[in-house]
């Protein structure tokens, strides 16, 4: 069956479009994304702004229209960071719901960071024994590990690559006072962590995702994305200490045009990759492979696994012109 993910996240809205059923694995149809930086939306009494949140009902009325046009046979709708902080948001879901009929569903950041590990584990598969999940959004730096699918810490921290753009950097490129302190925050930040994980043992498989993972990556000699998910791409903190400080001292408008960096995120990658270089001193990690899966895969799965296998119990009887609030209950379920 057809399904379609709709992730409203800090800069961009995506509407990832595949085909899959329970037990194979989802083929990508059709992605698409708006780029709308709603964390950069929010006023200064920690409201989406009216603007904001009318850009947002537009962007999920076209993503909408276009699952429809697809063939979605149902729409999986949530949002991450930008608007579960906002003090406004449960006006924003109600102004979404009314005005698309698109329910979205909130996820918290524990919740991302154990779908994304989902997604990694079933990426890997149980030969990778115990995972250490990194991700880095917008908004937050999620952070899970375990030897199961449901991992055994999970972990969000308001340490996103846009977040800390918008809070510590003040110049355009950021100056060497500004990188100085904030790497000594970082690593302030992330020392309590750091404990709770080496409770754990040390990891037999070290996985970042996501974005702002995959640009540094490919900045530091990984294969293009034309080369296919299944190419081994890793990150070493060498190659990372290298890349900052010929990035560090760039415009974000020089840094756009770099090979493997897109445009709407070109103005924060400095500050996505002091976050990454202090979770991997911080974690004692040497290397990160990059994984292709990261949270939009992980609710697809996650999904699939509480159908009964037939399409009709998946759908649920709902399609893309209904009520969609996608159902994470079994979430709570499983803690």
């Amino acid at each position: 069956m057809r399904l379609g993910v709709l992730d409203v996240g800090s800069n961009t809205v995506h509407l990832l479009v595949v085909d899959a059923h329970r037990g194979a694995h989802p083929t990508p149809m059709h992605s698409e994304k708006t780029v709308l930086r709603l964390a950069e939306q929010i006023t200064k009494n920690n409201h989406l702004s009216k603007q904001g949140a009318q850009a947002l009902v537009e962007a999920i009325e076209n993503a909408k229209a276009a699952a429809a046009r697809l063939g979605c046979e149902e729409l999986m709708a949530f949002a991450t960071s930008a608007v579960r902080e906002a003090d406004n948001s449960s006006d924003v879901l109600r102004k979404v719901a009314d005005e698309t009929g698109v329910e979205l569903t909130v996820l918290s950041g524990v919740d991302e960071a154990r779908l994304t590990f989902l997604a990694v584990r079933r990426w890997f598969g149980w030969s990778a024994g115990q995972l250490l999940v990194l991700d880095i959004g917008g908004g937050s730096l999620e952070v899970a590990m375990g030897i199961d699918e449901e991992p055994a810490l999970a972990e969000s921290l308001p340490l996103g690559a846009g977040r800390i753009t918008r809070t510590r950097f003040a110049h355009d490129p950021p100056t060497r006072s500004e990188l100085v302190s904030t790497s000594a925050w970082l690593e302030d930040q992330l020392a309590p962590l750091a404990k709770r994980v080496a409770k754990l043992g040390v990891p037999d498989r070290v996985v970042a995702t996501s974005k702002t993972f995959r640009s540094l990556a490919r900045l530091t000699g990984a294969a293009p994305s034309a080369a296919g998910p299944r190419v081994r791409r890793t990150l070493s903190q060498t190659a990372l200490r290298q890349l900052i400080a010929f990035i560090s001292r760039m415009e974000a408008a020089d840094i756009a045009e770099l090979e493997g960096v897109s445009a709407s995120r070109a103005h924060q990658l400095a500050g996505g990759a002091l976050v990454a270089q202090a979770a991997m001193r911080a974690l004692s990690l040497e290397e990160l492979e990059i994984c292709p899966w990261a949270l939009r895969e992980g609710v697809i799965l996650r999904r699939l696994d509480h159908s009964n296998g037939d399409e009709a119990t998946v759908r649920r009887g709902r399609t893309t012109g209904d009520s969609n609030r996608l159902d994470l209950g079994e979430l709570d379920q499983a803690r």
